[in-house]
C-alpha cells in the first residue's frame, strides 16, 4: 500500500497530499472562489508548513477532493481550509465524506484537538449552520482594478483624507515591526473588547486566539501591521498580507486588508496606508478585499466611491466565523 495512504471511506481512498499531486489538485479547482483561489500560490508551502495536514481523496486513480487542517491554539484547535471537490462530483455529498474522514483522522493523530474552526465567505443556510456555533460576522468590501487605476485610486483617497483634515488626527498610525512589540500590544487584557475582535480572535484568512503559540503562525505570514499610536489604550489595529497571484483572468493579484476596531477616522487612514504601501507591487489586475467590523462598512464603501479605476464588486457580503467541537 502507498505509504501516504491514510484510509478508505465510502468508495474513496485518502492520502496525505504530496508536491507531485499539484497538477491533479489544480485540475479539480476550476472556478473556485470565482478565480480568487489562494491554493495555486500556497499549495507547495502547505506541503512543509508546520502543523498543516493536507488530505486528498481519490476514486481509483482520479483525484476527486481535497481538505486541509492547520493546528493552532497550542494544538487544541484545527482550522479547516481549502475544501474542494472536482466539478463532476459536486452536489453528491462528496464534501461531507472527506470532511468526516479528515475530522476523524485529525482526532486520531492529534487527540488533544478539541475544536474545529473555519471561516466562510457565504451563508450556507440554517441547516448547515446548525452544526456550528456562529461566533462572529465580518463585513467585506471587494474592489477590482488594474495597476494604473490602483495608483490613482490611492491618490484619490489620500486627497480625501487631506480635505477632511483626517490626516491631522490626534491618533496617528504606527507600524509594528518586531514580535516583542506585537506581543505587548496583542496581549493587553482588554484588547478584544476594546477593538471588538470577532469572536475574541484575530482572523487572517483563518481565526487565531490571542495566545503566544499563535504568534509564530502569524509571523510566518509576513504581515504588515499598523496600530493606533496615540498612547494609552489603542483603539485600532490593522494588517495586510503581501499581494499574491490568483488564477482570475489568466493571472491577477489578490490583496487582503484586515481592519480591527470601530474608529472611522483611523479605519480610513489605515486603509489608505495599507494600499499606499503596496503600490509598487501591483501589476496587472488586482482584487482588494477589505475585512472589517459591520459598523465600518457603509462609510468605508462611501470613502472608496467616486473612483472609476477601482470598481466595487459586490454590494455587500460577509465573512462568517464558525466553530464546532470535534
Amino acid at each position: 500500500m502507498d505509504s501516504h495512504c491514510v484510509g478508505e471511506l465510502d468508495g474513496l481512498t485518502f492520502y496525505l497530499a504530496k508536491p507531485e499531486d499539484y497538477d491533479d489538485v489544480m485540475a479539480i479547482s476550476q472556478d473556485i472562489y470565482g478565480g480568487n483561489d489562494y491554493l495555486p500560490h500556497r499549495y507547495h508551502y502547505w506541503m512543509t508548513e508546520p502543523g498543516r495536514v493536507v488530505i486528498i481523496a481519490r476514486r481509483g486513480k482520479k483525484l476527486v477532493a481535497l481538505e486541509s487542517g492547520l493546528l493552532v491554539d497550542g494544538g487544541e484547535t484545527v482550522i479547516a481550509e481549502g475544501l474542494r471537490v472536482c466539478p463532476k462530483e459536486r452536489g453528491w455529498g462528496l464534501s461531507g465524506v472527506i470532511l468526516r474522514f479528515v475530522d476523524g483522522y485529525i482526532k486520531k493523530v492529534y487527540p488533544n484537538v478539541k475544536t474545529k474552526r473555519l471561516t466562510r465567505g457565504d451563508d450556507p443556510g440554517p441547516e448547515k449552520l446548525r452544526k456550528f456555533t456562529l461566533l462572529a460576522r465580518r463585513s467585506v468590501l471587494s474592489l477590482l482594478g488594474d495597476s494604473e487605476g490602483f495608483n490613482s485610486f490611492v491618490s484619490g483617497l489620500q486627497e480625501k483624507l487631506v480635505v477632511s483634515d483626517e490626516t491631522n488626527s490626534s491618533r496617528p498610525l504606527v507600524p509594528v515591526k518586531d514580535l516583542d512589540a506585537l506581543k505587548a500590544f496583542l496581549f493587553d487584557s482588554d484588547l478584544s473588547s476594546r477593538l471588538q475582535l470577532p469572536g475574541g480572535a484575530i482572523i487572517q484568512d483563518w481565526p487565531l486566539k490571542l495566545m503566544e503559540s499563535n504568534l509564530h503562525i502569524l509571523a510566518r505570514r509576513n504581515l504588515t501591521w499598523f496600530v493606533d499610536g496615540s498612547g494609552g489604550k489603542p483603539l485600532f489595529m490593522s494588517f495586510h498580507t503581501p499581494p499574491y497571484p490568483i488564477p482570475y483572468n489568466g493571472g491577477s493579484l489578490r490583496f487582503n486588508i484586515d481592519l480591527y476596531g470601530t474608529e472611522m477616522t483611523l479605519a480610513k487612514k489605515a486603509l489608505t496606508t495599507h494600499l499606499n504601501s503596496v503600490k509598487s507591487e501591483i501589476q496587472g489586475l488586482v482584487f482588494v478585499h477589505i475585512y472589517m467590523h459591520q459598523t465600518l462598512w457603509k462609510d468605508i464603501k462611501q470613502f472608496c466611491e467616486g473612483h472609476d479605476t477601482m470598481k466595487q464588486l459586490e454590494n455587500f457580503w460577509e465573512q462568517l466565523f464558525l466553530e464546532k467541537e470535534l
